[in-house]
């Protein structure tokens, strides 16, 4: 006589999803907004490998990829992640969504909007409380949306709007600010100049 069928559908916790902390409630400290973001080019991780110790990238190996391209930010730029995870599909990803706002129209800004709208960057995200969050690490991510708009009044915008995407299997990962704000290139636009 063997066991019954119903025991063998009883599966094991799987010890990787298992809670190993609480949380605190924080001091009230923190402050939203972007200062920065940083572009670069798409990463071969396959040669270029980060190093990620409790959830931050803290090197890259054989070698630092690079020069990032610093755009500095002012006004309603944000980041935001939506976690999509499915029970009956036994699946979660993580869908980052930046926007970001660049005011003035100039030809030298313009020409790199087009470059970042063809390809597939890794952008790193500075915000206002010090942290750098790395978007796009496996899959680069995609400018989905924008608008170059001149506005019909003197107050109304003049300059971009861009919308980046990016998706992934865990959310941005926190990045130490020497492996991006080191590697920063001193080439900026300077659009009023």
């Amino acid at each position: 006589m063997g066991f019954p069928t119903y025991l063998f559908l009883i599966q094991k916790n799987n010890m990787a999803c298992l809670l190993t902390s609480g949380r605190k409630v924080p001091c009230k400290s923190a402050v939203g907004g972007l200062k920065a973001v940083y572009f670069h080019d798409k990463i071969d991780t396959d040669s270029i490998v980060p190093t990620i110790i409790s959830g931050e990238i803290t090197t890259f190996t054989p070698a630092e990829p690079g020069d990032w391209y610093k755009f500095d930010l002012k006004g309603t730029s944000s980041l935001d992640t939506a976690i999509t995870s499915s029970r009956d599909n036994g699946t979660t990803f993580y869908e980052s969504t930046l926007q970001i706002e660049l005011t003035y129209l100039d030809v030298a800004t313009q020409e790199q909007i087009k470059l970042l709208a063809h390809t597939m960057p890794n952008v790193a995200v500075e915000d206002y409380n010090g942290n750098f969050f790395f978007l796009g690490l496996y899959h680069g991510c995609d400018v989905t949306a924008g608008n170059i708009v001149t506005g019909s009044a003197m107050a109304d915008k003049s300059g971009y709007s861009l919308t980046l995407v990016a998706k992934e299997t865990a959310p941005p990962y926190f990045v130490a600010s020497s492996v991006i704000a080191d590697n920063a290139s001193a080439t900026q636009i300077d659009p009023t100049a």
